[in-house]
């Protein structure tokens, strides 16, 4: 057990084991004892004596060292990133005790896909900033899915099946694939009634992330099979089929909410609306030591709420999940 293995540290002292730690972590973020020891305000032979009686204590050399670098060994990356989980949950457990259940405030670390961000989040961060003012945001715009824990991540939007085990997840919508164009091409060349009549128009399409040809999906008798689309443009970024169909260049298929904002403007519009097909549910995930916390409990409030709003901008139906019992990933 951790407890006990922290017990035999130095005679019984708890504490200077979670000191060591915590200038063991600072070391291997900064890569220099010089730095990490004026970050922490110690003496650099003080940092240096931390992290040696850490390695006596473990029985591996965590760091290797030279004269001009510090870097971790196998065993310190390792350790480093348990570290880190021990030191967030007792930091977690203070935040608690301060009562920060009412209070939200401190550093919020947040990951969502990158057209997300782009679209929805950051332009609706002034209003969060005016309601919680206290809390401060470390927001990381990515299309991979990463590690909550490695990464020190508190909250994340995720689309689609969850992948990582451990974590507390809050399903807050269910996205709808859709189909526009900008009013200004369908004037020139019409609106599509059904699926067919797509193989008459420029087509606009997101590269599968696996690499080969675009699909599009309706509901059937209307199959890639049977459509055989020819593409005239295709692109590796979510956004950029949006960009190109609202510029006039010919019809994209997409998510709701990311054309939300396009159609709200009447940039894009929305065709064969019969035949939008549900899409992969977007999840809310965090750490189980983090979702009790108030910042990460009003920021998922405040997501959700987001989701909703934008997809009734776009026009569609929301499947929200409101904010009771979570589902467990364990």
């Amino acid at each position: 057990m951790i407890i006990e293995r922290l017990a035999v540290f130095r005679n019984n002292r708890l504490v200077d084991q979670l000191i060591a730690m915590k200038v063991f972590v600072r070391v291997a973020e900064r890569g220099s004892f010089g730095r990490a020891a004026d970050e922490l305000d110690i003496s650099r032979a003080a940092a240096s004596t931390h992290v040696a009686a850490l390695e006596k204590h473990l029985g591996v050399r965590l760091l290797n060292r030279t004269t001009r670098k510090v870097s971790l060994t196998a065993e310190g990356a390792d350790y480093l990133r348990r570290t880190r989980r021990i030191l967030d949950e007792i930091r977690d457990a203070e935040e608690t005790l301060r009562d920060t259940r009412s209070k939200p405030q401190g550093l919020l670390r947040v990951d969502v896909p990158v057209a997300f961000g782009r679209y929805l989040l950051l332009p609706a961060l002034p209003d969060f900033a005016r309601r919680y003012p206290a809390i401060d945001l470390d927001i990381r715009l990515n299309d991979r899915i990463v590690d909550l824990v490695a990464e020190r991540v508190d909250v994340a939007l995720r689309v689609g099946a969850l992948q990582q085990s451990g974590l507390v997840a809050r399903r807050v919508a269910r996205i709808n694939i859709v189909t526009a164009a900008a009013p200004a091409y369908l004037a020139d060349h019409g609106e599509p009634e059904t699926p067919d009549d797509l193989r008459g128009h420029r087509l606009l399409a997101l590269t599968p992330a696996a690499g080969g040809t675009p699909e599009w999906q309706y509901p059937p008798p209307y199959t890639p099979k049977r459509l055989k689309l020819h593409f005239t443009m295709q692109f590796n970024a979510a956004e950029a089929p949006l960009i190109a169909a609202a510029a006039g260049l010919g019809i994209t298929r997409t998510v709701d909410l990311l054309a939300a904002e396009y159609v709200a403007r009447n940039e894009l519009k929305l065709v064969l609306e019969r035949y939008a097909v549900p899409g992969p549910p977007v999840s809310l995930v965090y750490p189980s030591a983090a979702h009790q916390s108030a910042k990460v409990r009003v920021f998922s409030d405040f997501a959700a709420d987001l989701l909703r709003r934008w997809q009734d901008r776009a026009g569609r139906s929301v499947d929200l999940v409101g904010p009771g019992p979570r589902d467990s990933l364990r």
